[in-house]
């Protein structure tokens, strides 16, 4: 989540920048745009919480400069992306006034004055990780107004490289039952080599415009595009050319295609897959290794099942030779209970802190907002693991003197309403670490007595800088024996952490499938990202990146009623991602009917998908509520 957060950690961060007085090489140039602020206006930077501003004194040369002034929970940060040029070397420079003032490019080298009184010259050098780089400015928290003036990044001239165009289609030559030979066009623009890819994997390179994938299996289909790539990166795919191995005649089929679960209900699933190459006589399909049905098609539906249930079931072609390859495919009964939450919900974060969207008492939260999440707990330093938690001072004096009295009654107000309030650990800025048996039993205690000191229903994992899935999972399982079976347990991972089964919050979530109630994953400042097809990239900001993300997730081990989708509420509450209201209900649309979807098209329907979050109620809150207004009408339309 979007915060900004007081963390003395950030010192001893800073303190181990090296400040370097090198001089930029002769034949740089300057990349930054208005680095002295003398246009009278901040465009191309941009600064956090509205807390910048171009005045005229005091400026150090010309007749402006910046001034950013940090406020609460907000350290007045200012940035600028420029184009850079991988691999190549630059120096970054400002002179600056005030206490604590830093500089630095994000994701890499800073430094830091902790008080200059006059001018003083900060410098920091780096090469650059990519093609666009962003750059900073910030103070720190109540230390009052810093002023910036005479901004400089000096690097090697030139415009950076591009991509290469997109290759030519492939096509076919020699085929056989253990090789493809695939020739296409080749790209436009500068070319390192080529990749060969079949789904997400890269199977062959190439430096020319054609290449061989070896070590194939009999009689299987695969389906292959084709990447160009240069310094800058890669080009955008091919298009696809699908083929099939030889050696079909005499052997086994090969393994079923695009196998999918197509139905749902609450003691049946239907599965569904394309016809296997070669001689066929049926397909078996087993669940683990018990043959539950012998088809002669391509469908099944496996009846008899528990409500609620996740199976994993394999399909294999057979002839009088054997059995093909396996497909596989994970799908979940429909039949959940959801105990006292709605089968579809909307999810808000509540912010304990101010940074520019609307201050709210607990009680202000509309009706429209199911589950509230209290953002944030926060670390006690001294003891590894445990939390704390009390109404922010700068929040309290927002409200006109809010108390811990008042936020526990208010608690008790949205009980009353039929709401649900729980108390989340983490956020962009949160120090929290659970890594050892013992931070998960102080975690584990303090949350249960913050739980019972304020009526929260549950625990949100919110940790954006890492989870430890063994010792999380440990925490969680002590809080749910401790508090009971009513307890709700959400996460918000960051898009990448849901990327792959192996990642750690993935693995945390099918770790505590048992007791995890939903997985509200954060589908924004994500970039572009591989769908469930494996076959593109789909970018942020559409519903295709929200369906086709969301649809990783609904094909694993988690049931459709523990995945919800999570947005920004407005453009300022996230650094990208955000999306029309509208897209939001689309998206919701097509996971559970396969309707309104965009050209991605789900290989199943889940009429259970949970519903939605937003981050966050505050900063839907200043936009008149808009996001809350049209999803929840659309929540509690859907069947």
């Amino acid at each position: 989540m979007n915060r900004l957060r007081t963390a003395a950690a950030a010192l001893a961060v800073a303190l181990v920048s090296t400040l370097s007085l090198a001089a930029a090489p002769a034949s740089a140039e300057e990349v930054l745009a208005n680095g002295g602020f003398e246009t009278g206006t901040l465009s191309p930077w941009t600064c956090s919480g509205s807390s910048g501003a171009v005045v005229s004194t005091p400026v150090r040369t010309g007749t402006k400069a910046l001034q950013a002034t940090p406020a609460g929970l907000d350290n007045a940060r200012c940035t600028q992306t420029v184009p850079t040029v991988a691999g190549n070397s630059y120096t970054l420079s400002a002179w600056v006034r005030g206490s604590y003032v830093y500089l630095g490019v994000a994701g890499g080298a800073s430094t830091w004055t902790p008080s200059a009184t006059d001018w003083t010259r900060l410098t920091v050098t780096f090469t650059a990780a990519s093609s666009t780089t962003q750059v900073y400015l910030h103070g720190w928290y109540g230390t009052g107004a810093y002023q910036a003036d005479d901004v400089s990044l000096q690097g090697a001239g030139g415009p950076p490289p591009v991509v290469p165009g997109t290759p030519g289609t492939p096509a076919t030559g020699t085929v056989t039952p253990t090789s493809v030979a695939l020739s296409w066009g080749a790209s436009s623009g500068t070319v390192t080599g080529y990749r060969v890819y079949e789904g997400s994997t890269v199977v062959a390179t190439a430096t020319g415009s054609s290449a061989t994938v070896t070590g194939l299996a009999a009689c299987t289909p695969h389906t292959y595009t084709v990447a160009a790539y240069n310094t800058a990166g890669e080009s955008p795919r091919s298009g696809s050319v699908s083929v099939t191995t030889t050696g079909c005649g005499t052997g086994v089929p090969g393994a079923p295609g695009n196998l999918r679960v197509a139905t749902t209900a609450d003691t049946s699933l239907g599965l569904a897959w394309t016809a296997s190459t070669g001689t066929v006589t049926g397909y078996r399909v087993y669940e683990g290794t018990t043959l539950r049905t012998t088809v002669a098609g391509t469908s099944a539906t496996l009846t008899g099942l528990a409500a609620c249930s996740s199976h994993t079931y394999t399909v294999r072609a057979y002839n009088a030779t054997g059995e093909s390859p396996p497909a596989t495919v994970t799908g979940s009964t429909s039949g959940c209970q959801t105990g006292a939450l709605p089968k579809h919900l909307l999810t808000g974060y509540w912010q304990n802190f101010v940074n520019g969207a609307t201050p709210l008492r607990l009680s202000a939260v509309p009706t429209s907002y199911d589950l509230v999440a209290v953002a944030f707990a926060d670390a006690v330093p001294s003891t590894p693991g445990a939390v704390t938690f009390g109404v922010d001072p700068g929040l309290s004096a927002a409200l006109g003197g809010y108390t811990n009295d008042q936020l526990r009654a208010d608690v008790a107000t949205l009980h009353s309403r039929g709401q649900h309030v729980i108390l989340s650990v983490g956020g962009e800025k949160g120090t929290i670490s659970v890594g050892s048996a013992s931070a998960a039993s102080a975690f584990a205690t303090s949350m249960i007595g913050l739980i019972d000191t304020y009526g929260f229903d549950g625990v949100d994992i919110d940790l954006e800088n890492g989870v430890n899935p063994t010792y999380m999972e440990q925490a969680l399982r002590q809080i749910r024996a401790a508090v009971g079976p009513d307890l709700i347990i959400t996460m918000a991972p960051q898009t990448i952490d849901m990327q792959s089964t192996g990642a750690s919050y993935f693995r945390l979530a099918l770790a505590v499938k048992d007791i995890l109630t939903i997985v509200h994953t954060q589908y924004y400042n994500s970039g572009t990202m591989l769908g469930c097809d494996q076959m593109q990239a789909y970018g942020q900001g559409t519903v295709n990146f929200l369906t086709a993300l969301s649809c990783i997730q609904l094909q694993s081990e988690l049931r459709p009623d523990q995945v919800a989708l999570g947005l920004p509420a407005t453009t300022q509450a996230a650094g990208g991602g955000y999306v029309n209201p509208t897209v939001v209900n689309d998206a919701l649309s097509c996971l559970a009917a396969g309707t309104r979807c965009g050209s991605f098209v789900p290989p199943a329907r889940w009429p259970d998908i949970r519903g939605a979050m937003t981050w966050s109620i505050n900063w839907d809150a200043s936009n008149g509520y808009a996001f809350a207004r049209s999803v929840d009408a659309h929540l509690a339309g859907m069947p």
